[in-house]
Protein backbone atom coordinates (compact mmCIF):
# COMPACT_ATOMS: atom_id res chain seq x y z
CA UNK A 1 0.00 0.00 0.00
CA UNK A 2 3.00 2.55 1.15
CA UNK A 3 4.33 1.65 -2.37
CA UNK A 4 1.16 3.88 -4.09
CA UNK A 5 2.69 7.18 -2.60
CA UNK A 6 6.27 6.58 -3.15
CA UNK A 7 9.80 5.66 -1.57
CA UNK A 8 10.18 5.18 1.93
CA UNK A 9 12.08 7.41 3.70
CA UNK A 10 11.94 6.21 6.74
CA UNK A 11 9.98 3.91 8.74
CA UNK A 12 9.73 2.90 12.54
CA UNK A 13 6.63 1.12 15.25
CA UNK A 14 5.64 2.59 18.45
CA UNK A 15 3.23 1.02 20.97
CA UNK A 16 0.10 2.77 20.52
CA UNK A 17 -0.16 4.77 24.04
CA UNK A 18 2.49 4.55 27.45
CA UNK A 19 0.63 2.69 30.04
CA UNK A 20 1.59 5.03 33.08
CA UNK A 21 2.62 3.42 36.41
CA UNK A 22 -0.35 3.45 38.57
CA UNK A 23 -0.14 3.06 42.62
CA UNK A 24 -2.59 1.65 44.47
CA UNK A 25 -3.60 5.16 46.32
CA UNK A 26 -3.98 6.29 42.52
CA UNK A 27 -6.46 3.65 42.00
CA UNK A 28 -8.07 4.76 45.50
CA UNK A 29 -8.18 8.44 44.42
CA UNK A 30 -10.06 7.67 40.89
CA UNK A 31 -12.88 5.54 42.59
CA UNK A 32 -13.09 8.78 45.64
CA UNK A 33 -13.55 10.98 42.38
CA UNK A 34 -15.68 8.37 40.62
CA UNK A 35 -18.00 8.52 43.35
CA UNK A 36 -18.32 12.17 43.87
CA UNK A 37 -19.14 12.80 39.87
CA UNK A 38 -21.81 9.94 40.84
CA UNK A 39 -22.91 11.67 43.33
CA UNK A 40 -23.38 14.99 41.74
CA UNK A 41 -25.15 13.38 39.35
CA UNK A 42 -27.42 12.03 41.44
CA UNK A 43 -28.13 15.09 43.03
CA UNK A 44 -28.17 17.37 40.41
CA UNK A 45 -30.44 14.72 39.04
CA UNK A 46 -28.56 14.02 35.58
CA UNK A 47 -28.38 10.43 34.84
CA UNK A 48 -27.04 11.06 31.51
CA UNK A 49 -23.88 12.20 33.19
CA UNK A 50 -23.94 9.21 35.49
CA UNK A 51 -23.87 6.73 32.67
CA UNK A 52 -21.25 9.09 30.84
CA UNK A 53 -18.84 9.17 34.29
CA UNK A 54 -19.62 5.35 34.66
CA UNK A 55 -18.42 4.03 31.01
CA UNK A 56 -15.47 6.43 30.93
CA UNK A 57 -14.29 5.09 34.75
CA UNK A 58 -14.56 1.47 32.67
CA UNK A 59 -13.01 2.48 29.79
CA UNK A 60 -9.73 4.12 31.87
CA UNK A 61 -9.71 1.14 34.25
CA UNK A 62 -9.64 -1.56 31.06
CA UNK A 63 -7.37 0.49 28.92
CA UNK A 64 -4.74 0.38 31.93
CA UNK A 65 -4.99 -3.11 31.86
CA UNK A 66 -4.74 -3.38 27.94
CA UNK A 67 -1.38 -3.74 26.18
CA UNK A 68 -0.86 -1.57 23.62
CA UNK A 69 -1.00 -2.35 19.67
CA UNK A 70 2.15 -1.74 18.05
CA UNK A 71 1.21 1.04 15.17
CA UNK A 72 3.23 1.32 11.85
CA UNK A 73 4.34 4.34 10.47
CA UNK A 74 6.60 5.36 7.67
CA UNK A 75 7.38 8.50 5.91
CA UNK A 76 7.00 8.55 2.41
CA UNK A 77 8.09 10.54 -0.95
CA UNK A 78 4.20 11.95 -0.66
CA UNK A 79 3.25 12.05 2.85
CA UNK A 80 2.97 9.79 6.19
CA UNK A 81 1.36 6.53 6.50
CA UNK A 82 0.29 5.40 10.08
CA UNK A 83 -1.00 1.83 9.92
CA UNK A 84 -2.94 1.33 6.80
CA UNK A 85 -4.55 5.45 6.77
CA UNK A 86 -2.47 8.02 4.67
CA UNK A 87 -1.75 11.75 5.07
CA UNK A 88 -0.83 13.74 1.95
CA UNK A 89 1.52 16.60 3.29
CA UNK A 90 -0.77 19.04 1.61
CA UNK A 91 -3.24 18.57 4.86
CA UNK A 92 -0.44 18.80 7.14
CA UNK A 93 0.02 22.57 7.98
CA UNK A 94 3.37 21.99 10.28
CA UNK A 95 5.41 19.57 12.32
CA UNK A 96 7.77 20.12 15.16
CA UNK A 97 9.88 17.49 17.03
CA UNK A 98 10.29 17.79 20.99
CA UNK A 99 12.91 15.99 22.32
CA UNK A 100 14.14 15.90 25.70
CA UNK A 101 15.06 11.70 26.59
CA UNK A 102 14.35 10.09 27.80
CA UNK A 103 10.88 11.22 28.61
CA UNK A 104 9.73 12.76 25.82
CA UNK A 105 10.75 12.11 22.26
CA UNK A 106 7.83 12.89 20.03
CA UNK A 107 7.16 14.57 16.61
CA UNK A 108 4.07 16.29 16.38
CA UNK A 109 1.72 16.82 13.36
CA UNK A 110 -0.61 19.61 13.18
CA UNK A 111 -3.23 19.43 10.40
CA UNK A 112 -4.93 22.52 8.32
CA UNK A 113 -7.91 20.75 9.03
CA UNK A 114 -9.45 22.03 12.64
CA UNK A 115 -11.62 18.13 12.86
CA UNK A 116 -7.83 16.38 12.16
CA UNK A 117 -6.66 16.40 16.13
CA UNK A 118 -3.06 16.40 16.68
CA UNK A 119 -1.02 14.00 15.60
CA UNK A 120 1.98 12.35 18.28
CA UNK A 121 4.42 10.16 17.16
CA UNK A 122 6.93 8.98 19.37
CA UNK A 123 10.37 8.75 18.13
CA UNK A 124 11.17 5.66 19.92
CA UNK A 125 15.18 5.13 19.03
CA UNK A 126 15.11 7.43 15.14
CA UNK A 127 17.20 10.09 15.06
CA UNK A 128 15.60 13.41 15.46
CA UNK A 129 17.79 15.07 12.64
CA UNK A 130 17.70 12.58 10.63
CA UNK A 131 13.75 12.77 11.23
CA UNK A 132 13.83 16.52 11.10
CA UNK A 133 15.70 16.90 7.60
CA UNK A 134 13.25 14.37 6.20
CA UNK A 135 10.47 16.32 7.06
CA UNK A 136 11.84 19.91 6.44
CA UNK A 137 11.69 19.06 2.65
CA UNK A 138 8.02 18.67 2.41
CA UNK A 139 6.51 20.00 5.64
CA UNK A 140 7.17 23.99 7.55
CA UNK A 141 8.56 23.13 10.55
CA UNK A 142 7.53 25.51 13.86
CA UNK A 143 10.37 26.34 15.67
CA UNK A 144 8.19 28.13 18.53
CA UNK A 145 6.99 25.10 19.53
CA UNK A 146 9.29 23.98 22.85
CA UNK A 147 7.17 22.86 25.33
CA UNK A 148 4.67 19.40 24.88
CA UNK A 149 0.62 20.33 24.75
CA UNK A 150 -0.62 21.06 27.77
CA UNK A 151 -3.13 18.28 27.44
CA UNK A 152 -0.60 15.78 27.27
CA UNK A 153 1.15 16.95 30.39
CA UNK A 154 -2.25 17.04 32.14
CA UNK A 155 -2.53 13.56 30.68
CA UNK A 156 0.86 12.41 31.78
CA UNK A 157 0.32 13.92 35.57
CA UNK A 158 -3.50 12.33 36.04
CA UNK A 159 -1.79 8.92 34.19
CA UNK A 160 -4.62 8.63 31.97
Amino acid sequence: MAEEHGKILAQWSFPEYTRPERSKSWYFWFIVFVILLLLYSLITVNFLFAVIVIMAAIIVLMRGRTEPNQVDFAILEDGLMVEDKFFGYETIRYFYILYKPPELKNLYLEFKSVLKPRLIIPLENQNPLNIRDILNGHLEENLEKEEEPASEAFRKVLKL
